[in-house]
């Protein structure tokens, strides 16, 4: 019987991926979690090194009594109770500015750490343009980090860039311009260092 090297080392390529498939067999055996069958031993999945599965712990635990919870109310962002894909209202132009209060002290001699960027600004402006709308339309609302309006035909989900004092803040409506002005007072972590 003639043999060739291309045969031999074919052979010898075979039996190398008979042992290695046989191997692999023998630990998933070993193994009570692994599969049993042969055919979903060599699925996609199984390449590589075996992975046991983990169980996740932490935020998203299920409590025992309200078992009927999807999640909880801290997993949920503020103001996704306010959203609406659905509600055919177009939202109307909006633009935020930031405002600080600086005195003579300021300008002319630059004894306070103020300078023009917006850490150093203490409130937001939010100039929303609504045309054709009376003031007695406008329902805003406005929490932490959200901003809520809503008119007959304009709707505002409005996400703020920095969470904000909600319980104080001036709006101003100019009719003549037809703009609603929303002044707010930011409430960022490091404020007390920025305003010193």
């Amino acid at each position: 019987m003639d043999m060739d090297i291309d045969s031999i080392s074919s052979v010898s390529s075979l039996q190398s991926l008979a042992k290695l498939l046989s191997d692999a067999q023998e630990e998933d055996d070993d193994d009570d979690d692994g599969p049993r069958c042969s055919v979903s031993a060599m699925a996609p999945g199984n390449i590589g090194p075996v992975k046991k599965e983990t169980t996740v712990t932490g935020t998203f635990q299920v409590k025992s009594e309200n078992s009927k919870m999807i999640w909880n109310t801290e997993e949920v962002p503020e103001g996704s109770e306010f959203d609406d894909t659905w509600d055919p209202r177009e939202q109307p132009e909006y633009e935020i500015l930031f405002k600080q209060r600086v005195g003579t002290e300021d300008v002319f001699l630059g004894m306070s750490r103020k300078d023009p960027s917006t850490a150093c600004c203490e409130d937001m402006v939010i100039k929303i343009k609504l045309p054709e709308t009376k003031f007695s339309d406008i329902t805003l609302d406005i929490q932490d980090k959200v901003l809520d309006l809503r008119t007959p035909q304009k709707k505002l989900l409005l996400h703020l860039p920095h969470p904000v004092d909600s319980r104080n803040g001036k709006a101003h409506f100019l009719s003549e311009e037809e703009i609603l002005e929303v002044t707010l007072r930011m409430t960022r972590e490091f404020d007390f260092i920025n305003f010193a």
